[in-house]
């Protein structure tokens, strides 16, 4: 059949073909009278030999960043392996805290920064918190940062108006000096 009967695009013919391992058909594009794939996808990635793992030329030991958080991958022999995602991968600030407790994590519980450092990892600098608590934590750090900001804003104010009087004050006794009839009030 052609590419178009079979609502693939570009132009070609197509055979039904059952693949050589499992049997499974499907269509495969024919060249030359010949079927382009003797196995259907799942079969030919079987075949693959790309090394995987610590054998792979590109492993990095295991860890990656993501959006700044660390994870660790896990061995699916592991006891924290139930926390992981489908990639076998775990954020490593929750691993530790599990680590520590000797229990796997609840997917409702969090973990906090202290210090707000997503790669900052130590046990010292994360606390074990629910959804609630977490988020009265940040109102009240982000309250606390918007305050010492202002704190900030009026200590440069009160150094420039201080300044300013100086100055003035400078300024008229000078002006005092010149003209000795001029009152300050």
């Amino acid at each position: 059949r052609n590419a178009s009967e079979l609502g693939y695009k570009g132009w070609g013919k197509w055979v039904w073909t059952a693949c050589v391992d499992c049997g499974k058909c499907r269509w495969s594009r024919v060249r030359r009278g010949k079927s382009l794939n003797l196995r259907c996808k799942s079969c030919a990635n079987k075949l693959k030999l790309y090394p995987r793992g610590r054998e792979a030329s590109n492993w990095k030991g295991g860890r990656r960043k993501h959006e700044g958080y660390i994870q660790v991958l896990l061995q699916s022999d592991d006891f924290f392996y139930p926390m992981a995602e489908s990639s076998g991968y775990v954020l490593e600030h929750r691993l530790v805290v599990a680590q520590h407790l000797g229990r796997c994590l609840h997917s409702w519980e969090i973990v906090h920064h202290k210090n707000h450092v997503r790669d900052d990892n130590r046990f010292e600098n994360l606390q074990l918190v629910s959804d609630d608590k977490h988020k009265q934590i940040t109102l009240l750090e982000n309250k606390l940062a918007r305050l010492e900001s202002k704190v900030e804003e009026q200590a440069k104010l009160i150094r420039l108006l201080q300044w300013q009087q100086k100055e003035l004050g400078i300024n008229a006794s000078e002006k005092e000096k010149k003209d000795p009839n001029t009152r300050r009030f």
